[in-house]
């Protein structure tokens, strides 16, 4: 089972708790097992080499993990971006249509209540587990036609007919986007060498040997969880399509289904 499919499966709340569980469990058991194993007199003897190394260690991992958290935040956003702008053209191609032929302009606009309806209640959940839906590439197909197919009758058709034109382009370019980060954008090997790094960060602790146990115990278990909080946020931002919804089905698609008519979308619907 991919992980994207894992995660199609689980909520979030169920995933930062496996997460900070299995990271808490694995630092603080590690680190009492070597406590019992060789005594606490044995292990002080390794805390100022041990420190100093571990030192190295926390900064190496520091970066690598701001690094990917940068990098899987910046795709959220141009996600984000994507399917605002994608919303935008649907809003603008719709009142277009009523400035070309009656019966283009008709179709034009069933064709992309279509699209805007599966979008919402069909893709969202297809890209979840990382795949289009073959019903909106159907749809997007139709409104192609749709559009192509006008007659100008006129230099206004004409001109409105290109401005059309342009706009399913944008559409188009901005779904691609939207489902080309829907599975990710962090390699496989980037992720394995973030968890390898994850588990030695944690297991350091086991090297330290401290008089106060639950003082020791309580330090272990806080890195755990900043650890396991930080591999969360890589996790979200790089899977923005997941059920939780990191990015929202576009309220501008909902709008467009409740308000066909042009003259229905003010300004303060955010058009």
């Amino acid at each position: 089972m991919s992980l994207l499919h894992y995660l199609h499966q689980v909520s979030l709340t169920t995933v930062a708790t496996g997460l900070i569980v299995v990271s808490v469990l694995f630092a603080t058991g590690l680190m009492l097992g070597t406590r019992f194993a060789y005594g606490v007199d044995r292990l002080r003897l390794n805390n100022e080499v041990a420190g100093f190394k571990f030192a190295v260690i926390g900064v190496f991992y520091a970066v690598l993990l701001a690094f990917v958290v940068v990098a899987v935040w910046e795709n959220f956003q141009k996600t984000e971006g994507a399917v605002r702008d994608e919303a935008k053209a649907v809003v603008d191609l719709h009142r277009i249509s009523f400035g070309l032929p009656a019966e283009a302009g008709a179709e034009i606009r069933t064709r992309l209540l279509d699209y805007t309806k599966h979008v919402r209640d069909d893709e969202w959940m297809t890209m979840a587990e990382g795949k289009p839906s073959g019903t909106v590439t159907k749809d997007l197909d139709q409104l192609s036609r749709a559009i192509l197919d006008v007659n100008p009758e006129s230099s206004q058709d004409l001109a409105l007919y290109q401005q059309a034109l342009k706009l399913l382009a944008g559409l188009t370019d901005n779904r691609y986007e939207r489902l080309d980060s829907s599975d990710g954008s962090v390699p496989g090997v980037l992720w394995f060498t973030l968890i390898v790094g994850g588990l030695i960060t944690l297991g350091y602790p086991a090297f330290f040997g401290s008089t106060n146990l639950v003082a020791q115990i309580l330090m272990t278990a806080s890195l755990a969880v900043l650890v396991a909080i930080a591999l969360l946020l890589g996790i979200v931002f790089d899977y923005p399509s997941r059920p939780c919804r990191s990015i929202k089905p576009c309220s501008t698609c909902r709008r467009m289904r409740h308000h066909p008519d042009p003259g229905s979308l003010s300004a303060r619907d955010g058009f």
